[in-house]
């Protein structure tokens, strides 16, 4: 039987410590999450590597490093409710539940969304609901959000999902330019949202969330 929580320990002080990660309660949640529960079964031991766990479809459980990076930015506080797109298998959600008041876990998978709701009782993270919906729509009847944070990275952030946050809030997410990626929070003001880069990151684009190509006559 592999020793998980030996492994945990070994990915915070070799992954997540080394990449400038200093928030307690990032730390927090990173070692206290069992990641295992949160990768499909065939692939239980890479839960611990510093590599993006395939989920099929094109999706991913991010990597330890970059989910504690983003986790940093979006600073999320213990009175507010963060909705989570792209939830998958529940990682992302269980993290952000030991930060946070509430999360909402969107995922528009069904399969992932019935073993997340499963990986997340298992993980006692009784602070999160697990919703079915399209990504790009978001979950307006549970919001309006603290904090978005979106679970792969994008080309363009849909409406749908600026408007479901609070004035005041947080989005964050990773833009994919090219083929370079860089993770963002935007801040959401009266003026709308204004972005500032935190750090350099990839991580394949979700689906619903790729430019719209202009066509030109």
């Amino acid at each position: 039987m592999a020793d998980f929580a030996q492994r945990r320990i070994t990915m915070v002080d070799t992954q997540v410590r080394p990449s400038d990660v200093t928030s307690f309660r990032v730390l927090d949640a990173m070692l206290s999450v069992p990641r295992e529960l949160f990768v499909p079964s065939e692939q239980m031991d890479a839960a611990y590597a510093g590599v993006n766990v395939p989920l099929g479809r094109g999706r991913v459980v991010i990597a330890p490093r970059t989910m504690s990076k983003l986790l940093q930015a979006a600073d999320i506080q213990p009175d507010e409710l963060v909705l989570d797109v792209g939830a998958g298998l529940g990682y992302s959600s269980a993290l952000a539940a030991r930060m946070a008041e509430a999360v909402i876990a969107l995922e528009e998978d069904a399969d992932l969304a019935g073993e997340a709701e499963r990986a997340l009782s298992e993980a006692s993270a009784d602070n999160v609901a697990v919703t079915s919906g399209a990504l790009v729509d978001g979950a307006p009847k549970h919001g309006p959000y603290d904090v978005v944070l979106i679970e792969g990275a994008v080309q363009e952030i849909p409406d749908a999902l600026v408007d479901q946050l609070k004035e005041g809030g947080r989005i964050v997410a990773i833009f994919l330019e090219d083929a370079l990626g860089t993770a963002r929070v935007g801040y959401k003001g009266a003026q709308g949202v204004s972005w500032r880069f935190a750090f350099n990151a990839a991580a394949p684009v979700l689906p619903g969330f790729e430019k719209r190509r202009e066509f030109a006559l």
